[in-house]
């Protein structure tokens, strides 16, 4: 999560919620993260989960409505403060009466008075009863702060607190986390723009149990979709058969097989205004795939009969329209350099981004990386967890007038 290449300033907002007993463990998740976490709680989120363990938590006191104007602490204006302070804001979980009182610019608490203050990015996560959150009041109040700029993350279906089963549950920590590294993300400079984005493996069946594929992991080319997503771009994801993962805020279309992967990449092509193919495509299947399984029993040997796959890469340079920019990547063994500027040229690729799969660290499945970035004018080299990777090619990318 790009959010924390530093130590980050966070306000937390705790409001009466049943779901505030989860949020011990965001301020744990953060502070690992090496943030810094203010928390603040109205009147009856105190009554759901102890402000000693939030503080505890945090290593710093919480703040309580009793301290909006504590004749004792009063000097320190504390919802000014914080929010001169902070970061980004965070409302989690947010009540229909704090989305109310938000919307309607009330400072009844302190944490709608913080609200009011701040300049800082406010992403607020509505965590409620279905009939409360589909209530067209709770949905006007909501569209009412997207409208000012707020991030309003929509709450998850499942069984709730109060007996009833529908659209109110807070989301997982790794997505609230997820959310609070997009507004930390200091870059919206693929704001508007559309990313289509290939990662994973392809499988090809000999039989109905049988397939040839590779040990793509599918994490580079979701690193490089996650990092588009945080610029701001619209990203879809053509993914192979391999564990997504957290995928939060992309558009995920799920594929087996290199002609499945190819058909959706070319009903995709004419949206996206990048395309990067990080897909490791098999280049052969089966000619002839077996209807039922093949038995080991009855032949002592096997020859497969394999016919090429179509290239993809080249398809989409050879169909791609005046502004479209197509990054390709090359995992290579030997000749690394010299490989990649031929398959760019062959391909008809802006940029390539070449890597020696057979060094220890960086091959299929690691979480770092090590790449040559190739264009037909330059040749840099990136290294650092796929992320950090994936950033910085976006970074030479756009800085180089890719937009």
């Amino acid at each position: 999560m790009l959010g924390w290449k530093r130590s980050r300033k966070v306000l937390l907002c705790v409001t009466g919620g049943i779901a505030a007993y989860k949020i011990p463990e965001l301020v744990s998740r953060l502070r690992k993260l090496a943030c810094e976490v203010e928390t603040v709680m109205t009147k009856t989120a105190e009554t759901l989960v102890s402000p000693l363990t939030l503080s505890t938590l945090s290593g710093r006191r919480t703040w309580l409505q009793d301290d909006f104007f504590a004749s004792s602490r009063g000097f320190e204006i504390p919802h000014i403060r914080l929010a001169d302070w902070a970061e980004v804001v965070v409302v989690a979980p947010c009540s229909a009466n704090t989305a109310s009182g938000a919307a309607h610019g009330r400072a009844a608490s302190i944490v709608e008075a913080a609200l009011l203050a701040t300049r800082a990015p406010v992403v607020l996560f509505p965590a409620m009863n279905v009939h409360m959150f589909e209530h067209p009041a709770t949905r006007q109040n909501l569209r009412v702060l997207a409208d000012r700029g707020v991030r309003v993350v929509d709450p998850e279906f499942g069984s709730l607190a109060c007996g009833y089963e529908g659209k109110g549950r807070l989301p997982e920590t790794d997505l609230i986390l997820e959310e609070i590294a997009f507004a930390l993300s200091p870059k919206r400079d693929l704001a508007g723009k559309h990313v289509l984005v290939t990662a994973g493996p392809t499988q090809e069946y000999l039989d109905p149990v049988r397939f040839i594929s590779n040990p793509s992991s599918g994490k580079m080319g979701l690193a490089m979709a996650r990092t588009a997503w945080y610029r701001g771009a619209e990203v879809r994801v053509i993914l192979g058969p391999v564990p997504a993962g957290n995928t939060h805020g992309l558009e995920i279309h799920n594929v087996v097989s290199a002609l499945e992967m190819r058909d959706a990449v070319m009903r995709h092509l004419d949206w996206a205004d990048y395309i990067v193919k990080a897909a490791a495509v098999g280049d052969y299947r089966a000619k002839d795939r077996a209807g039922h399984k093949i038995k080991r029993e009855k032949q002592a040997e096997l020859t497969l009969e394999l016919t090429r796959n179509p290239d993809i890469a080249a398809e989409a340079g050879a169909a791609k329209r005046a502004g479209q920019f197509l990054i390709g990547f090359a995992a290579e063994t030997d000749s690394v350099a010299e490989n990649a500027r031929a398959k760019m040229e062959r391909k008809g690729l802006d940029v390539i981004l070449a890597n020696d799969v057979s060094a220890p660290g960086i091959g299929f499945g690691s979480d770092s990386n090590a790449v040559r970035m190739i264009s037909r004018e330059s040749e840099s080299a990136i290294s650092g967890s796929k992320e950090e990777v994936a950033d910085a090619v976006w970074e030479n990318l756009l800085a180089g007038g890719a937009q």
